[in-house]
């Protein structure tokens, strides 16, 4: 494996932490099959951590606060 690539890995906890308990994974990275790009956008999207949603809890968060607020009224 690339020495690059395992320093970018250890640097971002979410993937390395990711890849532990994912470690199929390794052998699409060693097979070149899969990117840095390809895995970190994967991470994002199992951990919930992509703009839409972030956009989609904040909505959720805001319509929460609205109905307690229709509550109280």
């Amino acid at each position: 494996m690339n020495r690059d690539l395992i320093f970018r890995v250890r640097e971002k906890p979410d993937l390395y932490n990711y890849l532990k308990y994912n470690s199929y994974l390794y052998k699409l990275i060693l097979r070149k099959e899969i990117t840095l790009k390809q895995l970190e956008d994967l991470v994002k999207k199992e951990l919930k951590q992509t703009t839409a949603d972030k956009l989609n809890n904040i909505s959720n968060k805001i319509e929460l606060a609205n109905s307690f607020l229709n509550i109280l009224k």
